[in-house]
C-alpha cells in the first residue's frame, strides 16, 4: 500500500529581478510582470513511497530535494500534477521554527507539540521521554534563548519524533548535534521504521542511502535523473560526483594549458616551520601511471611525491607524512626511518616517493602533513602541518564505515 504518490508534480516559483524603488513605480508599471522571472524547482517528478519503508531524495544542493518535500508535507502547491498522503506527518524541515525565546524549555515543548497534533495528555505522558532524550533536563525551565544552538536543535528534534507521526519527513536533520546524539537519532528512527512508520528524508549522507534506505530517487535541476533501490541509486549518484570531479578538477597541479606552471609546493593551508636548510618545495599526488590526480578510489595504487631543495649537503635526512581526517583524527603515518630507507647526502633539488598498490582510506577528505627531519628525527628542517587535501572516493558498490580498510578475509570453519 502507497503512503505517498507523487504524480506529475512540477513546481514554479517566479524570482525577482527588478525591484520597485517606489510605490509611483509600481503602480505606474504597466508590465506587472516586468522584473520577474519564472524558475521551475521541480519537473514532472512521479514517485511512489509504500507505508513502512525509508525512502530518500538526493541530489545537489538546490536540485529541488527541499521543495519536494515540502510539496509532499503540503507546505507548498504544486503548479502541475497532484501529490496523494495517506497518514499522520510530521515535519523535520527546520527545528525548533515554533519555539518562542522568552518562553521556557517546558512552555515550548507543549505548544511545539500542541501544534504538531498531539493532545494534553500525549504531551504529559511523552514529556519525560522527549527531554530524556533531548538532553536538556537540567534546563529544561529556563528560557530557551540562553539555549546552545545544539541545545535548541535537540529539544527541537526530541519534540518532532515523539509526534507519533505515521509518515516522517526530514530535510538533512538526521545528524544533528554531537555523536552521542546522533546515533540516538539513528535508533530511534530505526525504532520508528520497526512501528511501521513511513520516512521520506533528503540527506548528502551516502551512507545513509546505502543501509537504512529502501528506495531512492535522485534529482538534478529539479529533474528525476534515476529512480529504484536506494543502493544503486546512491551508486549512480556517487559515479556522477567522481566524474563531474574528474571533469572539473580543483586541486592545485602543473597543467600542460597554462602559459606558466604552477607552484604545487605552496600549501594551501595549515602550519608551516622549520630550519630551512632542507625545503619542501612541492608536494604531489600521483597516480599508478605518475599523472597527478584529484581524487583517489579506495584500494588504487597510489603515489606521494615531495619535491625537496637543499642550501646544504645533508646526510640521511627523515622524510615523513602523517595522515588526519576533516575532525583531526590522526589515522596514520609513515617515514623514511621507520621503513629502514637510507636517504643518503641529498644537496641541491630531488624527490622522494611514498607509494602503495592498495590505499586502505576508505571514503571522505582527508588532511596531510608532510615534513623533513634529521636522521635522528630531532631537528625540523620543514614541516608543512595539514597543509593539503587528500579526497579519497568509493568506486564500488561495498558500503563501508569508518576511516580504513583492514583488509584480511574471512572463514568459516565447521565442526565435524
Amino acid at each position: 500500500m502507497a503512503a505517498i504518490r507523487v504524480e506529475g508534480v512540477s513546481k514554479k516559483f517566479r524570482l525577482q529581478t527588478d525591484k520597485a524603488h517606489s510605490v509611483k513605480e509600481l503602480v505606474t508599471r504597466r508590465d506587472r510582470s516586468a522584473g520577474f522571472d519564472e524558475f521551475w524547482a521541480l519537473r514532472d517528478v512521479s514517485l511512489e513511497i509504500e507505508q513502512g519503508s525509508m525512502y530518500a531524495l538526493v541530489g545537489h544542493n538546490g536540485c529541488g530535494k527541499s521543495t519536494l518535500l515540502r510539496c509532499i508535507a503540503g507546505i507548498y502547491r504544486p503548479t502541475e500534477g497532484r501529490v496523494t498522503v495517506e497518514g499522520r506527518i510530521s515535519t523535520l524541515l527546520e527545528l525548533g521554527a515554533g519555539f518562542h525565546p522568552d518562553l521556557t524549555g517546558r512552555e515550548n515543548v507543549y505548544m511545539n507539540a500542541t501544534i504538531l497534533g498531539m493532545t494534553r495528555k500525549e504531551i504529559d505522558a511523552a514529556f519525560d521521554e522527549i527531554v530524556d532524550f533531548a538532553g536538556v533536563s537540567e534546563f529544561i525551565d529556563s528560557p530557551v534563548k540562553i539555549y546552545s544552538s545544539g541545545m535548541y536543535i535537540r529539544l527541537g528534534f526530541s519534540v518532532a519524533v515523539h509526534v507519533r507521526p505515521e509518515i516522517l519527513i526530514i530535510d538533512e536533520v538526521i545528524a544533528v548535534g554531537d555523536e552521542e546524539f546522533q546515533r540516538k537519532c539513528f535508533d530511534h528512527m530505526y525504532t520508528l521504521r520497526k512501528q511501521g512508520v513511513t520516512v521520506v528524508v533528503v540527506t548528502h549522507g551516502m551512507a545513509t542511502v546505502q543501509t537504512m534506505c529502501d528506495q531512492a530517487l535522485w534529482l538534478e535541476r529539479g529533474v528525476p535523473q534515476m529512480e529504484g533501490p536506494a543502493p544503486k541509486v546512491a551508486q549512480a549518484y556517487i559515479r556522477s560526483v567522481n566524474q563531474a570531479e574528474a571533469d572539473h578538477p580543483t586541486q592545485t597541479v602543473d597543467s600542460p594549458d597554462r602559459e606558466e606552471p604552477v607552484d604545487v609546493g605552496i600549501a594551501p593551508e595549515g602550519d608551516h616551520w622549520g630550519s630551512g636548510e632542507l625545503r619542501i618545495t612541492a608536494v604531489e599526488f600521483l597516480g599508478s601511471t605518475g599523472e597527478p590526480v584529484e581524487v583517489v578510489p579506495v584500494g588504487a595504487p597510489m603515489r606521494i611525491r615531495i619535491s625537496y631543495e637543499s642550501t646544504e649537503a645533508i646526510h640521511n635526512p627523515t622524510f615523513g607524512l602523517a595522515v588526519h581526517s576533516e575532525s583531526g583524527v590522526h589515522v596514520t603515518g609513515t617515514n623514511t626511518r621507520l621503513s629502514k630507507l637510507l636517504t643518503g647526502t641529498v644537496e641541491g633539488v630531488g624527490s622522494v616517493e611514498y607509494r602503495t598498490d592498495h590505499l586502505p582510506l576508505l571514503p571522505g577528505t582527508y588532511m596531510v602533513s608532510v615534513a623533513v627531519e634529521d636522521q635522528h628525527s630531532q631537528h625540523t628542517y620543514d614541516r608543512y602541518d595539514l597543509g593539503w587535501r587528500l579526497r579519497v572516493r568509493q568506486d564500488s558498490d561495498l558500503v563501508m564505515h569508518g576511516l580504513v580498510d583492514i583488509g584480511g578475509e574471512w572463514q568459516v570453519r565447521s565442526r565435524s
